[in-house]
């Protein structure tokens, strides 16, 4: 009698405790454990986070822009504060491919988290030099191309505005890495569809979007522009709207996955993102307001769906009505 009832107990007490719903997504053939990456640029080199939270919980840690060389980048004041957002023109600087592969990476291939670089140069020959560098090391799970930059050799014409030279860079890079590709798409076009066609077309196996807006902001009382760089990148919540519009266009107009990126501050921001067709988000400025952004994100989603009794994350992407 006394083990037939603690059989009972036992049976009771597993209907009771609910298994958690599968965070885990697949993106350019890399299977994350959640669907929350940081954003380039605002994450630096990872290892700066750790102390705020534990980088295993993460889906993937995408870096700061890195090129082949060092660059210094802009001179400041290189960010400012503007209404629920941002101005950065920090001017992608970095320590150059080959520092951070013998001084950060080891640092990184520690933790249990996809690790994915995103790299940039001024030609389309830095480009495939820096792909071409990291092809060869292990521990690299991805590369994330930023489009965003000017071509010196076509006058300083941006790769991600220009259709051409957008196809030329990224199938430049295809071509030069079997790692996953991932191109990192520039609002500041007229059809952001078109550009996600491009990428796919090129060989890339995900595109992530949006980047910065182009923005400015000036000190009346000095009647200066507030950056030295006079323009800069507004990131923050001023551009989840435009984001947000951008991955559902692009997300419908091309098969391979999207990340969405922009404004996402809380998990109910990286559902809606979700929602509308993005496979994973990036978290980007919510980082400098809160460090352990990331993570609150991730258990946000997690309530959620426990909430609404999904047992799948798959199970709200792209499931938005309309």
């Amino acid at each position: 009698m006394v083990a037939k009832a603690e059989g009972k107990r036992l049976k009771a007490k597993g209907k009771k405790e609910k298994q958690s719903p599968n965070l885990s997504v697949e993106i350019a053939g890399m299977v994350l454990k959640n669907p929350v990456m940081t954003a380039s640029g605002t994450f630096g080199y990872g290892i700066e986070y750790a102390p705020y939270i534990d980088l295993n919980r993460l889906g993937a840690i995408v870096l700061k822009g890195l090129s082949a060389r060092p660059r210094k980048g802009n001179p400041p004041p290189r960010i400012c504060e503007t209404p629920s957002g941002m101005l950065n023109a920090i001017g992608l600087e970095n320590i150059g491919a080959e520092a951070f592969i013998k001084e950060k990476l080891p640092l990184l291939t520690k933790y249990d988290t996809k690790i994915i670089l995103n790299i940039f140069g001024d030609s389309i020959p830095e480009y495939v030099e820096v792909a071409e560098v990291f092809d060869r090391v292990d521990g690299i799970t991805g590369l994330e191309i930023n489009i965003s930059c000017p071509n010196v050799q076509k006058g300083g014409m941006v790769f991600g505005a220009d259709p051409v030279i957008a196809s030329e860079v990224l199938t430049a890079v295809r071509n030069a890495t079997s790692l996953p590709l991932i191109a990192k798409l520039s609002p500041n076009v007229t059809d952001i569809t078109t550009f996600a066609k491009i990428a796919e077309d090129s060989g890339c196996n995900a595109v992530s979007l949006i980047n910065t807006l182009l923005g400015m902001a000036v000190d009346v009382r000095t009647k200066r522009p507030m950056l030295a760089n006079i323009t800069g990148g507004l990131s923050g919540p001023a551009i989840k709207p435009v984001a947000l519009r951008m991955v559902w266009q692009a997300a419908k107009a091309v098969k391979i996955p999207v990340i969405g990126i922009g404004g996402i501050m809380t998990a109910e921001d990286a559902i809606e993102f979700l929602l509308v067709g993005a496979r994973a988000v990036q978290i980007g400025t919510a980082n400098f307001v809160n460090p352990t952004a990331t993570v609150d994100i991730i258990e946000g989603i997690e309530e959620y769906l426990t909430k609404n009794n999904l047992s799948d994350i798959n199970q709200i992407i792209g499931r938005v009505v309309i």
